[in-house]
């Protein structure tokens, strides 16, 4: 019993990590679904266009994303291909990690699996969580990752915001030379953004872009997924067929008991 308690929590362990890298930040709830291929689609088309530059998908080929979204190869390479020659390449950035360290300091990360280590909920809300920040090196910051190197390279769409913080005060008791003594401390907490200049989207239409982006992401961490949902249907189709074959020869086996 022991240790299946101790597997337990070392298997929760990265999960509460993760959480608390977003000190005081709500994740936004976001609707995940990868049978919507106009959502996985428009989410590729995000991907490719602006951030395909800098990360990685190496996991990912680009005839294989096309079967599973429904494209052919002639529309990839038409529109979702500029870092690649051949269909059977894999969705690798053409920077150089080399040239990544001298311009942000540090490369990119492979995006290949970053809705499964962090979850869904996470990457959506960050991506719509940056703010102009005039002491970060690269004019950004953001509430979820905080001093994070990645410079906001959707501002146009979003536009630019600022960060609002509210100031709690937390009281608390301690005792000195035998006696109670109060102390307050404050703390500054996010409140919320407030746009500065308008981008190109709506908030709900940024929003909507950044659902689709989180939702294209989650089927890049998982392709076999869709390859699940299809046999889980045929699946239950066919236990449905047998149910009916399966009652109709139980009434037909116990016809003279009854």
């Amino acid at each position: 019993m022991k240790k299946a308690i101790l597997i337990l929590l070392c298997a929760a362990l990265p999960g509460l990590s993760l959480a608390s890298g977003g000190e005081h930040v709500k994740l936004d709830a976001v609707k995940i679904d990868l049978s919507d291929k106009a959502s996985l689609q428009r989410g590729a088309r995000t991907f490719v266009n602006y951030c395909l530059s800098c990360h990685s998908a190496s996991y990912m080929r680009y005839n294989r994303m096309g079967e599973d979204l429904g494209l052919s190869d002639e529309l990839v390479r038409e529109n979702l291909m500029f870092a690649a020659d051949k269909t059977g390449e894999l969705m690798k950035s053409a920077m150089t990690a080399e040239d990544a360290k001298k311009w942000f300091g540090t490369a990119p990360p492979d995006l290949s699996l970053v809705t499964r280590s962090r979850g869904p909920e996470w990457f959506y809300t960050y991506m719509r969580s940056f703010y102009r920040d005039e002491k970060s090196s690269t004019g950004w910051n953001n509430i979820v990752f905080q001093h994070v190197a990645m410079p906001h390279v959707l501002y146009e769409l979003q536009g630019l915001q600022r960060a609002v913080y509210r100031t709690e005060k937390h009281e608390s008791e301690s005792v000195k030379d035998g006696k109670k003594v109060k102390r307050v401390d404050e703390e500054q907490v996010f409140d919320r953004f407030e746009i500065e200049k308008p981008g190109s989207m709506t908030t709900q239409q940024y929003d909507e872009s950044m659902r689709d982006l989180t939702n294209f992401m989650v089927y890049v961490g998982e392709p076999a997924k869709l390859v699940r949902y299809r046999i889980g249907v045929s699946v239950l189709i066919f236990l449905a067929i047998f149910f009916v074959v399966a009652y109709l020869l139980k009434k037909e086996y116990w016809k003279d008991v009854h």
